[in-house]
């Protein structure tokens, strides 16, 4: 079963940038016909799709946060990461990682980041 697991820092400061990776086991990234999501949920609101990186590594964006959003990967330790750059408190959110595939789906536990001077 695939599993995943958020690291990166909990605060954050304004304008810079944000970086989170997500470490995956029982799976790898390369797999064909697999997608590898990144999604946020702000606080009192709903869940936010920003992006994903398919099994070949090609990146796709929600468009509201498109300009400031990468989403990239590194094939020997099995991890992608996602780069929010020019942060404002209104990034604060619970970041997950997940994963779509014909296993159905697995999201990680999340992580809290909150972007704050």
């Amino acid at each position: 079963q695939v599993q995943l697991q958020e690291s990166g820092p909990g605060l954050v400061k304004p304008s810079q940038t944000l970086s989170l990776t997500c470490t995956v086991s029982g799976g790898s990234i390369t797999t064909r016909a697999y997608w590898w999501h990144w999604i946020r949920q702000p606080p009192g609101k709903g869940p936010e799709w920003l992006g994903d990186i398919d099994s070949g590594g090609a990146s796709f964006y929600g468009p509201s946060l498109k300009s400031r959003t990468s989403i990239s990967r590194d094939t020997s330790r099995n991890q992608f990461t996602l780069q929010l750059t020019s942060v404002t408190p209104e990034d604060t959110a619970v970041y997950y990682c997940a994963e779509t595939g014909p296993g159905g789906g697995h999201w990680g536990q999340g992580i809290q980041v909150t972007v704050s001077s």
